[in-house]
């Protein structure tokens, strides 16, 4: 049976990075759902234009099309093992849809770590991001500075920061993000799933937990070796 693990936390938490640490971990394919909307909408498939349709109008995605995307990248041979998901499902009915997809891929959602940490912390974390104009290099004023203020030090590009990574829209951003949300982490809590993380720990330390909790939670795949 393939092992799959559901990634929950607000912007700043630190999940893309502990999804990024875990898939090189356990070997497991890192599934992003916002990386996997950018590449269907670069390479101008069907579900592509469609969820850029409703995009460019400011519209959600409608759950079909994001589901259909998902269990297209699901059926590929690197997942043949299970996945690490990263924004998906965000819902309990995306979570019921989920079932379905994995039930037919003969996998389960083994364990759902939701990594939480403070709104200061987050708005810090999230809010003091600067972006490289040329190639996208990713700065925070407090965590990791440019060498020179205002300027990449890869490229000597000018640093900006984008309008979704200003504090304000940033606290908007948590908050509605928790409001989604918690619905979710219910939905996983009743399961059994789901494993609470404080996410202002050192990242090593809430990997170490992630992976402890793996190796306890049923899985019939043992990780020991890969770890």
């Amino acid at each position: 049976m393939s092992t799959f693990i559901v990634l929950l936390g607000p912007p700043g938490a630190g999940k893309g990075t502990q999804a990024e640490i875990l898939a090189e971990k356990t070997k497991l394919a890192h599934v992003s759902s916002g990386d996997l909307f950018r590449e269907n909408i670069k390479n101008q498939t069907e579900l592509g234009r469609i969820a850029k349709s409703f995009m460019d109008k400011g519209e959600l995605v409608p759950d079909d099309v994001t589901i259909k995307m998902i269990k297209d990248r699901l059926v590929r041979p690197d997942c043949e093992t299970g996945a690490i998901l990263d924004g998906f499902p965000r819902t309990p009915a995306q979570a019921d849809a989920f079932e379905v997809i994995l039930t037919e891929l003969k996998g389960r959602v083994d364990l759902v770590p939701y990594i939480t940490a403070s709104e200061e912390v987050l708005v810090a974390r999230t809010g003091g991001r600067w972006t490289c104009r040329a190639h996208g290099h990713i700065y925070n004023q407090t965590y990791n500075p440019p060498k020179q203020s205002g300027v990449c030090d890869f490229d000597g590009s000018e640093l900006y920061q984008r309008d979704d990574d200003k504090e304000e829209m940033v606290r908007h951003r948590i908050r509605v993000y928790l409001k989604q949300t918690m619905p979710l982490v219910e939905y996983y809590r009743k399961a059994g799933r789901i494993i609470e993380i404080d996410g202002m720990q050192a990242k090593e330390k809430v990997t170490a937990i992630v992976l402890d909790a793996l190796k306890n939670s049923g899985s019939r795949r043992d990780f020991s070796a890969e770890m």
